[in-house]
């Protein structure tokens, strides 16, 4: 299923990182969903759990755990992807 990443982005963005969770967690195969859920997760400050979601997602762990940092990559490759 494919689920609607740019409204999960916007919730991502405002620091809304429970209505994101609800959204991400619907698609667990695809990477740039997987790469959201880990983001959640940092912004939960679930840790362990966000490393987990960036394993599925085949993505390195950000030492700085900067979300806002993470979410512009995550829209920058989703932009890449789309073209």
């Amino acid at each position: 299923m494919k689920i609607d990443l740019r409204k999960a982005v916007r919730l991502l963005e405002k620091g809304d990182w429970d209505a994101a969770h609800k959204i991400v967690q619907e698609d667990e195969d695809d990477a740039l969903a997987c790469w959201a859920h880990g983001i959640v997760h940092i912004m939960e400050g679930d840790l362990p759990n966000a490393r987990y979601w960036y394993r599925r997602a085949g993505r390195s762990f950000p030492r700085a755990g900067d979300p806002s940092a993470e979410i512009d990559a995550l829209v920058a490759a989703w932009k890449k992807e789309s073209e």
